[in-house]
C-alpha cells in the first residue's frame, strides 16, 4: 500500500538484502552513523520478503545480485503484492537488460556500490521524501537501450525466411540472385519485398540496409 513521504525528523527503518557480509556491516554502520535504524539484514530475495512482513521497514536497500531470488525478482514481487514502499537497489554494476528491468518493476533509486557512503544516505533521503534518485546517465542509457529495442522489433517479428530475404537485399545482391539463392523466381521476390519494405516502414533498399546495420551495432 502507498506509505506516507517521511520527515527528516522521524528516525528511518532501514531493510538491508545482500549477500555480502563485510559490505552489509559496513553499510549498517554508514546508516546507523546518519541516523538511522537497520532493522535486519538478510542475505536473499525470499528473506527480504519475509522480512519485510516482520519488521515493516520504511525502506528497503536491496542487492540487484542475490541467491535464490534475485533484487529484480524481489522488486517484481513487492509491486505485484502492491507494496510500494521506497526500494533502493545497491549494485556493483547492472547490464542493459537488467537496468530497464529494474526501472520497469518500479525501482526508487539505484546507487553504485563503489559509490561513496554519502551518495546512499542521500538517496534515502530522497526516496523517504518521495522522490527518486536514479542518476541522469542511468535514465539516458535506458532511454537508449528502449530505443534501439523498438528499432530491433521489427525484425525480430519477422519468419526466418523474411530474415534471409531481408539480410540479402540489405547486401546488396540482385533480385536476380536473390531468387537463386532462395529457389524463387525473380517476381516473387520483388512483390516478397515490396511486401518487407511496408512491414518494416521503410521505401527502398537503402533504407532497409540502413535499419539491418542499426540492427547489429
Amino acid at each position: 500500500a502507498d506509505r506516507p513521504a517521511k520527515g527528516d525528523s522521524v528516525m528511518t527503518r532501514v531493510l538491508i538484502a545482500d549477500d555480502h557480509p563485510f559490505l552489509c556491516e559496513g553499510v549498517r554502520a554508514v546508516l546507523e552513523g546518519a541516523g538511522m535504524t537497520v532493522v535486519d539484514i538478510v542475505a536473499d530475495g525470499d528473506a527480504a520478503l519475509a522480512a519485510l512482513a516482520v519488521h515493516d521497514p520504511d525502506v528497503l536497500v536491496l542487492d540487484a545480485n542475490m541467491p535464490c531470488r534475485d533484487g529484480i525478482s524481489t522488486l517484481r514481487a513487492m509491486r505485484s503484492g502492491d507494496d510500494w514502499r521506497p526500494v533502493i537497489m545497491l549494485t556493483a554494476q547492472l547490464s542493459d537488460a537488467q537496468l530497464v528491468a529494474t526501472l520497469r518493476a518500479g525501482v526508487d533509486g539505484i546507487v553504485g556500490k563503489q559509490g561513496g557512503s554519502r551518495t546512499l544516505v542521500e538517496a534515502i533521503g530522497i526516496v523517504c521524501r518521495g522522490g527518486q534518485s536514479i542518476a541522469p546517465e542511468l535514465l539516458a542509457r535506458a532511454s537508449d537501450i528502449s530505443a534501439r529495442a523498438e528499432r530491433l522489433a521489427p525484425l525480430e517479428r519477422l519468419s526466418p525466411r523474411e530474415r534471409q530475404l531481408v539480410k540479402a537485399a540489405a547486401s546488396g545482391m540482385r533480385n536476380r540472385e536473390i531468387a537463386t539463392q532462395l529457389a524463387m523466381t525473380e517476381g516473387a521476390i520483388k512483390v516478397a519485398l515490396h511486401r518487407l519494405y511496408e512491414k518494416l516502414g521503410v521505401t527502398n533498399r537503402t533504407e532497409l540496409s540502413v535499419l539491418v546495420r542499426s540492427s547489429i551495432t
